[in-house]
């Protein structure tokens, strides 16, 4: 080859590979950059429900991120999920092997005072529902009530075997004043084209450490959670099942929103119509609405690229004014207790 057109080879190639490396810095600093634009908690428009002067026996509910929610009506305790340890951003998309974190479980149950826990049900298995409920279970006397997904959970977990319930869908499971039923419900369709992430069941007791991959979802719940002052419905994935609920009288939903925005506004709709309007709820609280990779208790919303909470409340608030106009629409607190029926509260 003349030596001239080997000079001519060697600097298109430099040329390519400089090209090529500046649209890798670019697309790195778009991708940061994006990662970064995310809204604020008050962009939602969305505000607490404040009550004055609530009884001492009313029921009331702690929002812990995600779709952990703790029960208490000041006998009995009830844990829907157990996500405390939350893994990293890093960890979750490398699929490192990950175990919980246990001085972070012991804090929170001593912070919480969560002294009198009967039972802890997970809507569903994924890690982000499921990942701490054995550890959780391990340090009190608490049931773990589920799809025997949830329960090779527990079982890995070394949960003992009188403490773990497989659930038989539509039957109520008593515990102190509450009544608690799982009703089959469906996972939102988030994956690719329409798939649930990381479905599948777990037939051995999982072990830990293991990759946030290894809960699969096995199977989801509409959780009732009924007591003498009013009843809950707990839906921990923005997925439903038509008309399962059309026999259910409920006061509040717990709304789980991750990734709704993603299914858009005319299943945004139907979801609400299948979990608000066909219940008669006149309270609505929106949970899972957080970053599940950032740290426990520091509440930040995801990425606009990923999901736009703002954008989703605005269509929550809309599609309120459309079917329930004298529904509430409240946003959850971290860490702060909500009276969940404060019509039996004087002054309210």
């Amino acid at each position: 080859m003349p030596k001239f057109a080997v000079q001519d080879v060697k600097r298109y190639v430099k040329r390519t590979l400089v090209a090529i490396a500046s649209v890798i810095v670019l697309f790195s600093a778009l991708v940061v950059w994006a990662w970064h634009q995310r809204p604020e908690i008050n962009d939602t428009g969305l505000h607490p429900q404040v009550v004055d002067n609530a009884l001492e026996t009313a029921v009331t509910v702690t929002w812990l991120g995600v779709t952990t929610l703790l029960f208490d009506d000041g006998e009995t305790q009830i844990l829907v999920d157990g996500f405390i340890s939350r893994p990293s951003l890093l960890e979750s998309l490398t699929k490192r092997r990950v175990t919980y974190d246990a001085p972070m479980i012991n804090y929170v149950m001593n912070e919480y005072e969560m002294r009198r826990i009967a039972a802890i049900i997970p809507a569903h298995s994924h890690y982000d529902h499921a990942m701490d409920i054995g550890a959780i279970a391990n340090r009190s006397s608490a049931s773990i009530v589920g799809s025997e997904t949830t329960a090779n959970i527990a079982r890995g977990a070394g949960v003992p075997e009188d403490q773990i319930v497989v659930a038989s869908a539509g039957s109520p499971y008593s515990f102190g004043n509450f009544a608690v039923t799982l009703v089959p419900s469906l996972h939102a369709p988030i994956g690719l084209r329409g798939a649930v992430p990381l479905a599948g069941t777990v037939d051995e007791p999982l072990e830990l450490p293991a990759p946030i991959t290894a809960w699969r979802e096995g199977g989801s719940y509409s959780i009732v959670v009924s007591h003498p002052q009013g009843t809950t419905i707990v839906q921990g994935s923005a997925g439903y099942r038509p008309g399962a609920l059309d026999d259910v009288q409920a006061d509040v939903v717990m709304l789980g929103v991750g990734l709704l925005g993603s299914l858009g506004r005319d299943y945004t709709e139907r979801y609400w119509q299948a979990l608000v309007t066909s219940t008669g709820a006149t309270r609505v609280f929106p949970v899972h609405f957080d970053d599940q990779t950032r740290p426990f208790g520091e509440i930040t919303l995801p990425p606009k690229l990923i999901d736009n909470f703002a954008r989703t409340a605005e269509w929550l608030r809309d599609i309120r004014d459309t079917w329930d106009r004298d529904t509430q629409l409240y946003l959850p607190v971290f860490g702060e207790p909500v009276v969940l029926y404060p019509e039996q509260s004087p002054d309210a």
